[in-house]
Parts: structure tokens; C-alpha cells; sequence
């Protein structure tokens, strides 16, 4: 909003008279007398000519309110913009997964997307120590990770996750491999004789997967490693390789079949994660309070799976 002698001074130029400027304003003419003389004193320059019955803006009063005017315009765009961000017609979201969790959370950022199309959304893939960096130093407003492995580090004070669902990780073969389509479970020790084709150390699956093959004295065979989940999947399309999965994608990609294992391998979490008291944008908002709607309704009937949140999402947008 402009200062209020600006405004007076606007009035007084729209009516050209003191008195009926102070009627439209509702308030007293020494008022905005005052205010109008104060204004031109901060100015050190006349900005009204009172020497005829009718007053009038003097030159420097015009090209002042000129710029005045402008300066409105400008205000009232920023105050519309607000607007925008706050009722979700514009603004800009960027968020960070880890490999994996961008498979499990295309759900969420789909329906999203469908519910608020003004906003730019951005996804980065990156390992879990980026993706912590990246939250730290705010230059990503969320990120989709394993809750297991944040870094024991001082990043790990900054980050505010919040569980979205847990499911089991499980061998993952192709249609053609011998152990495709057993009806029970097979000895986690075939790990160290069927070769395996995994993420490297960097990335948090594979860091929960070394953990407890060290735990259970299992060596696994991993001749052969990737950064890419999309490329580890058409490599055991191939049949040669295995590779450990999370069972809702091991189920859901096509020319791959699940198997499980004995002991089971371990549950991994996915996370929505924030920089903990951190300012979060309108559309940041928006994102996590839907993220937590469907995790509450997901859990309250499918104990926090991920096939339950992807039912979830496909039942909401079957609803729509």
C-alpha cells in the first residue's frame, strides 16, 4: 500500500479540491492538509498549486504522481501474485529423490500436478547424500528418500522426515530366470552363487543391502553395478542377472517377477523429508500436506505399504 500522504496527495489531484478530496477520504481537510505539506517538505518541492479556487498538480507534481502511480501498479501486481501463490495458480516446486523412491512417489507428483497445473514442478535424482545436501542449503523445497540412511552427520539435525510408506525389498529376476515364479521361498545364500546387477555404494538400497548381508554373513555376487535403476531393470530383463528391489516395482515392471527370500530382506521406508523450521513456499505446503493426507489414509488401511499408496493415488484419480 502507498504511504498515506501519497494517497491524499492522489485525491486531492482527482477531485482538485481539498475539501472534497477529504469527504472521499473521509477525513478531516487539516489532515490531509498536513500530511500533503509534510510530503512536499520530505520532496523539498511544490507539488499542488493552491493559488486558484480549483487546485492543481504543479509540474513536479505531475511527473511525481506519475511515478506514484506506476508504483501502485506495482503493489497491486505483488499483491496479486501473493494471491496466485496462495491459492496455488502459480509458483514453482523442486524436489529431490533418491533411485527408487522416483518409481513409488510418480504417484503423488502426478496427482499433484493434476490438482494444481500452475505450478512448475522440477524432480532431480540424486544420491542420499546430495539430496540431504541439497535440503540443508535449501536449494531443494523437499525430498523422496530412505528414512534408514540419513547420514549421522550434522546435516541429519536440519531434516524433518515424515514416514511415507514401508514395504519389503525383494529379489527381483526375469520372467526366464530359473527362479522366476517359485511358490516358496528361497535361501537368501543363492545370493552368493546368482549374480546380481546393483546399484553402487553410494546410494542408500544398496547401503541397507550390504548392511544386512553383513549382519546375516551372505557375499553376495554383484559382478556388475549401475547408477541408474531404469538401466539395472532392462539388464535383468535379460535373464542373466538378479537385482534387489522394493516389491512394489519389482511386481509392477514388466518381464520381471519377484522372489522371495529367507531370511526376508529388510523393510526399507520412504520419506518425505523437509529442512526442519524452514520457510516452506505456498506450493511446498500444498505438497507435503497432501503427501501426509494420503500417508494417513494409506496407513489407516493398508499398514503404511506401498501398494496400498499407490491404490491410493489410483483410486483418488478413478474418483475424480
Amino acid at each position: 500500500m502507498l504511504p498515506r500522504a501519497v494517497r491524499y496527495l492522489m485525491a486531492v489531484a482527482e477531485h482538485g479540491s481539498f475539501t472534497r478530496a477529504a469527504a472521499a477520504l473521509y477525513v478531516s481537510q487539516p489532515t490531509l492538509s498536513q500530511q500533503v505539506r509534510q510530503l512536499e517538505q520530505a520532496l523539498d518541492v511544490q507539488l499542488l498549486d493552491r493559488s486558484e479556487r480549483s487546485v492543481k498538480l504543479t509540474e513536479a507534481g505531475q511527473i511525481y504522481l506519475h511515478h506514484a502511480r506506476q508504483a501502485l501498479g506495482a503493489l497491486d501486481a505483488g499483491q496479486r501474485a501473493i494471491l496466485d501463490l496462495r491459492d496455488l495458480n502459480k509458483g514453482s516446486l523442486c524436489i529431490g529423490m533418491t533411485p527408487i523412491t522416483d518409481y513409488l512417489a510418480a504417484p503423488l507428483l502426478d496427482h499433484f500436478g493434476r490438482r494444481h497445473p500452475g505450478i512448475r514442478i522440477a524432480t532431480l535424482e540424486m544420491s542420499q547424500e546430495d539430496l540431504e545436501a541439497g535440503i540443508a542449503e535449501n536449494r531443494l523445497d523437499a525430498g523422496i528418500a530412505f528414512t534408514s540412511s540419513f547420514s549421522s552427520g550434522s546435516r541429519s539435525a536440519d531434516i524433518e522426515p515424515q514416514v511415507l510408506f514401508v514395504e519389503p525389498l525383494q529379489l527381483a529376476v526375469a520372467t526366464s530366470h530359473p527362479c522366476a515364479g517359485r511358490c516358496e521361498p528361497v535361501a537368501a545364500r543363492t545370493l552368493e552363487r546368482e549374480p546380481l546387477v546393483m546399484l553402487n555404494q553410494g546410494f542408500a538400497l544398496r547401503q541397507l543391502f550390504d548392511a544386512h548381508c553383513r549382519e546375516h554373513g551372505i557375499a553376495p555376487s554383484i559382478p556388475l553395478e549401475a547408477d541408474s535403476v531404469s538401466v539395472i531393470v532392462e539388464i535383468v530383463r535379460q535373464g542373466r542377472l538378479g537385482t534387489i528391489l522394493p516389491r512394489t516395482i519389482a511386481v509392477t515392471q514388466k518381464g520381471l517377477c519377484p522372489v522371495e527370500l529367507r531370511p526376508e530382506l529388510p523393510r526399507h521406508s520412504v520419506t518425505l523429508i523437509c529442512r526442519r523450521g524452514a520457510y516452506k513456499s505456498p506450493a511446498c505446503r500444498a505438497f507435503v500436506d497432501l503427501a501426509a493426507y494420503a500417508c494417513l489414509e494409506e496407513a489407516s488401511q493398508d499398514g503404511y505399504a506401498a501398494n496400498g499408496w499407490i491404490d491410493y493415488w489410483h483410486g483418488t484419480e478413478n474418483n475424480r
